[in-house]
């Protein structure tokens, strides 16, 4: 059995590629409202379900599960978003500068009248960053499409974190591992597991 990506993040994408799942993209297209009073730690999951439950409603005669997820970056109890220019993609990456900051990824699984949901946190601690450093960066990777305006997996991690503890992955905007456990728990399962299934019975 197959599934739906409720998302069109190019890391998302890889991640369930690399991890050996088929699957089908679909991107929700949704607003990223949340209620003003909602706990910071809590915004992930709600917009995940958000994300699903449309793409779940588009796709109700699929039968498929419905994967979505989403990141945030959360700085004490505030959330730092994704810039809309270079001018608050610098002023983020100060604002990270010589500090922790959490990095907190809703995920949602819809099939049928059943739905999963699950947090997963990673701890990201920053040096203190250069002027020149921030500007550098988002001059050449221009990160407005990512939250708190950095990847970990580009140069800025590279070169400014020091440490992280949690799962790397989840700070890409996949906790995989978890993911996968889930998955599995519906008979969802990477093409190696199906190939080595469908090998053993014969």
């Amino acid at each position: 059995m197959s599934f739906i990506l409720a998302s069109g993040s190019p890391r998302r994408i890889s991640l369930l590629k690399q991890a050996g799942y088929d699957f089908q993209v679909i991107v929700s297209h949704i607003d990223e409202d949340f209620p003003d009073k909602l706990p910071a730690a809590e915004v992930p999951v709600y917009i995940a379900r958000k994300k699903a439950a449309v793409v779940a409603e588009q796709q109700y005669d699929s039968h498929l599960p419905v994967l979505a997820a989403d990141t945030v970056v959360i700085l004490g109890q505030e959330i730092i978003g994704k810039p809309a220019s270079e001018e608050e993609a610098v002023a983020m990456l100060k604002k990270l500068s010589g500090k922790m900051h959490r990095v907190m990824t809703g995920v949602v699984l819809m099939h049928d009248q059943k739905i999963i949901t699950f947090t997963e946190e990673t701890k990201v601690w920053f040096k203190e960053l250069k002027t020149d450093e921030i500007l550098y960066y988002v001059k050449h990777f221009q990160p407005y499409d990512k939250a708190g305006a950095y990847a970990i997996q580009e140069w800025i991690g590279l070169t400014g974190i020091i440490r992280i503890e949690g799962d790397y992955y989840n700070v890409m905007g996949l906790p995989v591992y978890k993911v996968m456990d889930m998955l599995q728990s519906l008979g969802i399962f990477p093409l190696y597991a199906e190939r080595s299934a469908s090998g053993s019975s014969t």
